[in-house]
């Protein structure tokens, strides 16, 4: 079938079974072929498939909502929503999202790339359904990864308590980015093998009534019997407690089981919760034995031999984490490392094969796996939380009342600091200055490259007097040669790394070679600027900060990060509250919205974060005397 003539599901109503197993099989190799072009969430998507066109088939989107957790598991979706034509796009700079999003179409109800949220918003939507006495079905997809997500447990909770119509869809793949962890887990274990419980229950119930009524104890002992059944055939029945009708396990690829399920879910009052067992990668063997989380979410491969193409170069800011934390660990035996469901990304994959004892994988919780940090720290260990700006953002509260009000040593490692690309607005790391810089006692770094990100790990790792962030960037370094010898940084201490006497750039990480650039390009027409890595981004280095102010030298501070809240505030705020009055200062970062996805040089290039934007921004306040005509 050609794909790219679908315009709305509403043809699957009238599709065969046999019709529905060959268009499943072409969406297959529709993803393969495209994703090994742009790159994508491959693994979760195929493993959805026949759950995408079941739940299509059955429902009627837009009207009913179909609400997609973590998001990454759409494209299917995508596909029967009319936007198979886009896929060439998938991902690039104003291309089709990578995730739902609601200005991309009626059909995506919900818009999510962090995980455990649909649940809540699902009963948020049933409930508006019911005030306003309208019949939508609504249906969240959640993957079993995202159900130990707090957010969603807390949801369970709440749904099974009002007992709204609605349904859950638990796509259990037994992994989500890395092998899921934990109890709940181990439960979903236990059910996939416990067999057909609702099959069962029917059985027994049609086997009761065919029994002639001999008065009430008798059937007071069958209820025990139907009851008892429950923990005979599915040990915790766990959401039935929780107040779900539980149906399943379910075969997620199997079309006949999947529809006769889901039927009777849209009949039942109540909540409902259907448990789905799919295969993460099905029909592409790479995919389906990948035991690394490689499929998940990953960049161009050679189709035929499912190989991946890398782009050869310097190590990973992330790599150069892990490997400097193994040194420090090995001086150190009280650092305790911690990330949620994220071992291989922030590459403390290494760390635990070193350190197997003192790596926690807490799965994606990520407040908890805050103030367990905390916790550990009061006991005098030093807990290390590598974890993606934008998933700190979880943990935020946490944060605020477990670590930073009590002065916890806790060292958040910040991976993918700044902009992050192919992701997109729901994984941008440039928030993450403005949510911490106000708060007490926490002390933020970043790096100007991977030589100078292992003597800020080492220094935090030293580091003992409370929370400390270091926040880096995705991606490889620049090839810098890296010191042998591992050395403490003085934090609230910036370096000057170009002299200069008209005008001062301020200015860290990833902008500090724009930085030079610009000075250079400035040169050229007689100005001498001066750049210095603020390397210290809080404390920062208010000697310097007042020895220019004494000068009246202009200042342009340049940051990939949002300017609300951010380095450039402070500095403002600096001179403000010291009486520095008649100071020039010229801010450069990220605006006031959210950036979409693409490449990092096209996002850099939209919001003006470019070398010839700082040299225009640095013209415009160098003293009009030394300008050419």
């Amino acid at each position: 079938m050609d794909l790219a003539s679908i315009k709305d599901p509403t043809f699957l109503k009238k599709c065969s079974k046999t019709e529905l197993k060959d268009l499943a099989q072409d969406i297959r190799h529709f993803l393969i072929e495209k994703l090994s072009v742009t790159g994508g969430h491959l693994g979760p998507n195929l493993g959805v498939v026949e759950l995408t066109l079941v739940l299509h088939q059955l429902f009627d989107s837009p009207k009913d909502k179909l609400l997609w957790d973590v998001g990454h598991q759409a494209y299917v979706h995508k596909i029967l929503t009319g936007r198979a034509a886009q896929f060439d796009q998938l991902r690039q700079y104003k291309g089709l999202c990578g995730f739902p999003k609601r200005s991309e179409s009626e059909h995506d109800v919900w818009e999510t790339g962090h995980s455990s949220t649909s649940l809540s918003a699902a009963m948020g939507m049933a409930v508006a359904r019911d005030m306003k006495g309208t019949d939508e079905k609504i249906v969240a997809i959640i993957g079993d990864g995202a159900l130990t997500g707090g957010m969603a447990l807390e949801a369970l909770n709440h749904i099974g308590h009002e007992q709204k119509d609605l349904i859950v869809v638990l796509n259990d793949n037994e992994m989500s980015i890395a092998p899921n962890v934990g109890a709940l887990h181990s439960i979903l274990g236990r059910l996939r093998t416990a067999g057909k419980y609702q099959k069962a229950k029917e059985e027994l119930e049609m086997l009761i009534k065919k029994i002639p009524a001999f008065g009430g104890r008798l059937a007071a002992t069958a209820e025990r019997v139907k009851d008892s059944l429950k923990y005979l055939l599915v040990s915790g029945i766990f959401f039935e407690e929780l107040g779900f009708t539980y149906l399943g396990p379910v075969d997620g690829h199997d079309l006949d089981d999947l529809t006769t399920n889901m039927k009777y879910a849209k009949k039942t009052k109540g909540p409902v919760l259907i448990h789905v067992i799919t295969k993460k990668g099905k029909g592409y063997a790479p995919a389906e034995n990948d035991e690394k989380g490689t499929w998940h979410g990953l960049g161009p491969y050679k189709m035929e031999s499912g190989e991946v193409v890398k782009n050869p170069g310097p190590p990973s800011y992330s790599g150069i984490f892990a490997e400097t934390l193994k040194k420090a660990a090995r001086e150190d035996e009280r650092i305790v490392a911690l990330t949620a469901a994220m071992p291989g990304g922030t590459k403390l994959d290494q760390f635990a094969k070193e350190f197997p004892e003192r790596m926690f994988d807490v799965g994606i919780a990520e407040q908890h796996a805050t103030t367990m940090a905390a916790g550990l720290a009061t006991q005098g260990m030093k807990p290390v939380f590598a974890v993606y700006s934008t998933f700190l953002q979880r943990g935020y509260d946490q944060v605020v009342h477990d670590v930073c009000r009590q002065n916890l040593n806790v060292f958040f490692a910040i991976d993918r600091a700044g902009l992050v690309g192919a992701d997109g607005e729901t994984h941008q790391g440039v928030f993450d200055i403005a949510y911490l810089r106000h708060l007490p006692n926490m002390k933020i770094l970043m790096p100007k490259d991977e030589n100078e990100l292992q003597h800020m790990v080492y220094t935090a790792a030293k580091y003992s007097e409370g929370p400390i962030a270091v926040r880096y960037p995705r991606g490889n370094g620049f090839g810098m040669k890296l010191d042998v010898k591992l050395k403490e940084l003085p934090i609230g201490k910036w370096e000057v790394i170009k002299e200069g006497g008209d005008l001062t750039i301020l200015t860290f990480g990833t902008t500090i070679p724009m930085a030079m650039e610009a000075a250079g390009e400035l040169a050229k027409n007689g100005f001498s600027v001066e750049v210095v890595n603020a390397r210290s981004i809080k404390p920062m280095d208010e000697e310097m900060l007042a020895q220019l102010a004494m000068k009246n030298r202009p200042i342009l501070t340049v940051e990939e990060a949002a300017l609300q809240g951010g380095f450039g505030s402070a500095v403002l705020e600096f001179f403000h509250d010291n009486q520095f009055h008649s100071m020039i200062v010229e801010r450069m970062g990220i605006p006031d919205r959210f950036i979409e996805h693409g490449s990092v040089s096209k996002l850099l290039e939209e919001v003006g974060i470019t070398v010839p934007e700082i040299v225009n921004r640095a013209e415009k306040i160098l003293p009009r005397k030394r300008q050419r005509a």
